[in-house]
């Protein structure tokens, strides 16, 4: 039995390992990134919100204005029917 011919046989292996290691490292990958449409939407309208002022002064002025000056008059009638609405429509 010959030991050097094992040898000379292993020796071919290792070396396709090699080879075969060396090519997949030379390829490349590039990553890609797609946002769909409605992502765009949604990223669209957070900035719309971001953007925005919290409070509508063009409502608040004039209801501020009449709490000032002592006209402002809540209906308890009118809240109790608008608090018994909401709470219909959750339950």
């Amino acid at each position: 039995m010959r030991i050097e011919a094992y040898a000379q046989v292993q020796q071919l292996y290792n070396t396709k390992k090699v080879n075969q290691v060396q090519k997949k490292n030379s390829v490349s990958f590039a990553d890609q990134v797609q946002i769909s449409s409605l992502g765009k939407d949604i990223q669209t309208a957070k900035q719309a919100v971001a953007n925005s002022p919290d409070i509508r002064e063009e409502l608040t002025t004039s209801i501020q204005g009449r709490i000032q000056s002592g006209n402002y008059d809540v209906s308890s009638d009118d809240f109790a029917t608008k608090l018994l609405n909401a709470y219909n429509q959750v339950f």
